[in-house]
């Protein structure tokens, strides 16, 4: 298994660490993905941040915490400048691990990784 990294978790706080950190534990493939946390950056930083390691690591595959947050509207402008690319907000930790046990780790990757996600959440008991 190569160690080259197929995607960026980008979230708030240490969110992006934390989902990295479960992959690894579990599926021993955490160093695929590479964490971006985005403490205390405005909106230009974290722009500018995905930009330098998307430069750095050739990856073109975003996952971020929240639909509307910083660090998606930031992946939108950078993915839109640079003309390609796949951003997939809401990330998860049962999408994460669909993605890096993928063989493929494009952007068809991400959409089935996405739809594994989705499927993934539950409600249980009384909704009261």
């Amino acid at each position: 298994m190569s160690d080259t990294k197929r995607a960026l978790v980008a979230g708030h706080a240490d969110f992006a660490a934390g989902l990295v950190s479960a992959v690894d534990l579990i599926t021993g493939r955490g160093a695929l993905l590479v964490p971006i946390q985005v403490k205390g950056l405005c909106g230009a930083d974290i722009e500018q941040l995905l930009r330098d390691t998307m430069d750095s690591t050739g990856v073109r595959i975003i996952f971020t915490d929240l639909q509307a947050g910083s660090c998606t509207m930031a992946a939108r402008r950078v993915l839109r400048q640079i003309g390609e690319g796949t951003l997939v907000a809401g990330a998860n930790l049962p999408m994460l691990l669909d993605f890096v046990m993928s063989s493929d780790g494009g952007g068809a990757a991400a959409a089935a990784a996405a739809e594994r996600g989705r499927a993934a959440v539950s409600v249980h008991g009384s909704t009261a």
